[in-house]
């Protein structure tokens, strides 16, 4: 399966992703999930997606090592191939594994201001200029509407067309936004475009699409994952 097939076959399509950074410019994405449930393994198939459109993808890992992240992307990779069954794979993965850089951060040194300078290195020194962002680990539960809004801010100052998110929820915190989106994130739901949570259901695994203001289907819609795989898939 060629590249293209596999762009216009992926289940994100669903999401309209592509639709909204051609109408508006920019977005932001939410994954949430109660903790170990695969929200890196949904952060990088939306990497790969980007990816595989050209776009080059920044990946920041808060509180996880170089090496545990890039294996991430080899195993969902192993597993696409898997899927696809195409010995054109390998080719196309050869020629987007360029559009991805990882950059990871301690828990305890991540801030907007070092991601900016970090980033501001790259580009002034033509090293690399990414489009997507993808920050797994942010602490939500210190983070403020104030400054969820600067990271808006600090997509136009870049000419990032997306950034997506990773937050943990708490079973024991019942609190929730009137769309249903949970804490930590309950109050500061207005921010994201689309807002995605993993939820186990009996022996399957949902994804629930909370909210997406540019998706071909109704928010409330669920797409399956495959519960030993963790990738999406396909109706």
């Amino acid at each position: 399966m060629g590249k293209k097939n596999l762009v216009m076959n992926n289940p994100l399509r669903i999401l309209g992703l592509e639709k909204k950074v051609k109408e508006d410019g920019a977005s932001m994405g939410l994954v949430m999930s109660r903790a170990g449930l695969g929200k890196t393994a949904i952060l990088v198939q939306i990497a790969l997606d980007s990816m595989l459109w050209g776009d080059k993808v920044l990946h920041v890992s808060i509180g996880e090592g170089f090496d545990k992240t890039r294996v991430w992307y080899d195993d969902i990779l192993r597993l696409m191939a898997a899927e696809e069954k195409s010995e054109s794979f390998q080719t196309t993965v050869a020629e987007i594994m360029p559009n991805r850089m990882i950059m990871t951060f301690k828990e305890s040194s991540f801030s907007q201001a070092k991601l900016e300078e970090r980033l501001d290195d790259l580009v002034q020194q033509k090293i690399y200029k990414p489009v997507c962002l993808i920050i797994d680990g942010y602490d939500f539960q210190k983070g403020t509407h104030a400054a969820l809004e600067e990271f808006k801010e600090f997509m136009v100052r870049h000419g990032l067309k997306r950034i997506w998110f990773s937050a943990t929820t708490h079973r024991e915190d019942k609190r929730e936004s009137a769309i249903g989106v949970p804490a930590p994130c309950h109050d500061i739901d207005d921010l994201f475009d689309v807002v995605l949570m993993i939820a186990p259901k009996n022996e399957a695994i949902d994804l629930k699409i909370l909210k997406c203001v540019s998706c071909t289907v109704d928010t409330g819609t669920t797409l399956m994952l495959n519960p030993s795989t963790m990738l999406i898939q396909k109706a």
